[in-house]
């Protein structure tokens, strides 16, 4: 099942070197204030509360050319990036015993940064692998070569995920979703505007580039581009939209492994699970049929050579970034600059980091958390959730659109909703991982294949409902359906470069307590967590009318997004990204009756010339403090459950009317809605 995810860029705390932020109220006038300094006072509030709260930060900050965006979680990033860096340096130089993390640590960032031998070896790491591929005698090999890949990080053809049973959260289940291609979803390969029609040709010169890459001549390369192009657009056509991927029941379809026969006749499916390594399954759950019915008649109807150059292509884009500068460099292309807009390459060093922290993202955790993120910081937000969920039970008592009989069972899902802050009790344990200085493709192919294990062990073994999926280094949060938890790494509270006395509670209430706490509370009842219970499965614990009254107000926020156009003629989703646009706005409105009990708010003085409320509203916008590339705001678009950061900030805040009352928004100015249209869930 899905998780709930505040996307990039997000804040975080605790983690800047400096104390932590505490929830004391800045009393003096000379301290720094990162939220006045960010002000653009020629922008009025009621007309762009984005720009008005952030728009000096975005002048002073352009984004760098090597990024697609920049924001303040850029800043954390990069803060976190400057430790990362050292302690891999540190390990590399050590003499660590074998096997030891630190050793693993040091190897794989020895290897990673040794651009030199990267260069030498080329396209070598693969060779294993796409000779396996060319070694293909008929397409009934296809299955067994696509199981041997997928273990390995590449997503071929097929997208097996072991997970908890949506609708039996205590045990581990096999789903098998819609997956292998390799632009971003079906709507790129469809779509008439220009801008996708022109992303379309250069996928294909890329795909041809990166043929040429392996070997082949420019006419041969063109022709298997071609192949790959024809079928994953067949694989595309059967797959869902990105609002049709939100609905939980449409996306669950629990069926016996001869069923699963049935759905793609030809197909042994015990047998090629058996490939996958999974041999004692009686039932699987299939996310989207009919992309399954359309995989198993391209296995009989499309020719070996189309499958060769298919898997030689999903094989190369995965490992692309892991190799020379040639496969680097055409990658980047494509995917950060075609798609992305980034003009220069990032530095090899936070691309090495960034693998590295998907291979050993725990090893790094545990050396982050020791160094950066103390006890005091985690008991400080321990408590600050426990005032955000007291608050969450106020709204739900007073609601006036829910049953005294569905606000019980309410209450009891709140109450029983897991926060977990700042880092898990325990760590994965990469005894058994082999890391090496031979080259950064095997590495990454061996972490991949680590986790692949990692997960399938847990099939047919109760639920261990203590694991996190975010290390306390990734400045992100999630709510999970399943387990009825909230998951809130240590970065995600940092404020670059603010010291503990300065961060008022009106900062941190509207920065941590809603952007992040009380949006991710708000998942657990917003149109797809809502149909979760207490315990995590999927099931309708509202009564009817209650979930229409609930639905006429989630169309009336799909409705208001649907209506915001950006880069003159693309517009949000308003269906895709509901569910992160109601956890916004319940966060700013639970969080801000939390912050209505501080001494701060009570005593009501001034700031550099803000209100406390006035701070709150400002403490939020900061957590969107952010800009992007046209060609990334137009691929997130498309691919993104979350709006962009401007209407994160301006939408909810339309709908909200003490944002209104703080700043005197009258008719007549952009953001101003008439109450008949302001949404109300929470």
């Amino acid at each position: 099942m899905k998780k709930h995810l505040l996307l990039l860029p997000l804040l975080a705390a605790g983690v800047t070197g400096c104390p932590s932020n505490s929830l004391k109220t800045a009393s003096s006038a000379d301290k720094p204030d990162i939220l006045h300094a960010a002000l653009d006072t020629t922008v009025a509030p009621g007309d762009d509360f984005f720009a008005y709260a952030n728009g000096t930060w975005l002048k002073d900050n352009p984004i760098p050319a090597s990024e697609s965006n920049m924001g303040i979680g850029k800043k954390v990033q990069n803060e976190i990036y400057t430790r990362l860096r050292q302690t891999s340096i540190e390990a590399a130089a050590a003499k660590a015993a074998a096997g030891s993390n630190q050793q693993k640590i040091g190897d794989f960032w020895a290897v990673g940064m040794d651009s030199v031998k990267a260069d030498q070896l080329g396209a070598a790491p693969l060779k294993p692998e796409l000779d396996r591929i060319a070694a293909m005698k008929s397409v009934a090999d296809v299955p067994g070569v696509i199981a041997h890949e997928i273990p390995l990080g590449v997503r071929a053809l097929i997208g097996p995920v072991v997970y908890q049973d949506a609708k039996k959260s205590d045990q581990i289940a096999l789903y098998l979703n819609q997956g292998g291609l390799g632009l971003p979803n079906r709507d790129y390969y469809f779509n008439t505007d220009s801008r996708t029609k022109n992303i379309r040709a250069e996928y294909l010169k890329h795909v041809a580039n990166t043929f040429r890459l392996l070997g082949q001549d420019a006419a041969m390369a063109a022709i298997s581009a071609s192949r790959v192009m024809a079928l994953e657009t067949a694989l595309a056509k059967s797959s869902r939209k990105l609002e049709a991927l939100r609905d939980p029941y449409a996306n669950y379809h629990k069926m016996g492994v001869a069923q699963l026969d049935k759905l793609t006749p030809g197909l042994n499916w015990k047998t090629w699970l058996g490939q996958l390594g999974i041999s004692t399954l009686d039932s699987v759950i299939v996310g989207q049929p009919e992309f399954y019915q359309t995989a198993g008649q391209l296995l009989k109807t499309k020719p070996l050579d189309d499958w060769k150059a298919y898997l030689t292509w999903q094989l190369a884009r995965t490992f692309s970034p892991t190799l020379s500068s040639n496969f680097v460099n055409e990658s980047f292309h494509f995917y950060g600059t075609v798609l992305n807009g980034a003009k220069a390459l990032r530095p090899r060093w936070k691309r090495v980091l960034d693998m590295q922290e998907d291979a050993l993202g725990d090893a790094l955790g545990q050396l982050f958390v020791k160094e950066y993120f103390k006890p005091e910081a985690k008991a400080r937000y321990d408590t600050l959730v426990k005032n955000v969920v007291a608050s969450f039970a106020e709204h739900i008592q007073k609601v006036d659109w829910m049953s005294a009989p569905t606000k019980v069972v309410a209450l009891d899902k709140l109450h029983k909703i897991t926060p977990k802050v700042g880092y898990p009790n325990k760590w994965k344990d990469y005894s058994v991982l082999q890391i090496d200085r031979s080259s950064l493709a095997a590495n990454v192919m061996r972490a991949n294949h680590w986790q692949y294990n990692y997960a399938l062990n847990k099939l047919g073994k109760p639920v261990d409902r203590t694991e996190w999926d975010m290390t306390p280094q990734t400045y992100n949060a999630y709510y999970n359906p399943s387990n009825n938890e909230i998951v809130l790494p240590a970065a995600i509270f940092a404020v670059p470069g603010l010291l503990d006395a300065d961060a008022d509670d009106a900062l941190v209430y509207g920065y941590a307590g809603a952007s992040t706490i009380g949006h991710e509370l708000t998942h657990g009842f917003d149109d797809e967590g809502s149909q979760f219970d207490a315990k995590g499965n999927l099931h309708e614990w509202w009564s009817k009318a209650d979930r229409q009254r609930f639905n006429q107000r989630v169309n009336g926020i799909v409705k208001q997004f649907n209506g915001y156009t950006l880069l003159d003629s693309l517009h949000i989703n308003g269906k895709a990204t509901a569910g992160e646009n109601i956890a916004d706005l319940g966060g700013i409105v639970i969080a801000l009756d939390a912050f209505k009990k501080t001494k701060q708010y009570k005593e009501g003085k001034k700031i550099n010339g803000l209100t406390p409320v006035q701070r709150y509203f400002l403490g939020y916008a900061l957590g969107w403090q952010s800009h992007q590339r046209d060609e990334s705001l137009a691929s997130r678009l498309l691919t993104d459950v979350h709006s962009p950061a401007q209407y994160r900030v301006n939408g909810p805040m339309a709908d909200v009317p003490a944002f209104y009352e703080a700043f005197g928004i009258k008719p007549g100015q952009k953001l101003y809605r008439p109450d008949s249209t302001r949404v109300v869930i929470w």
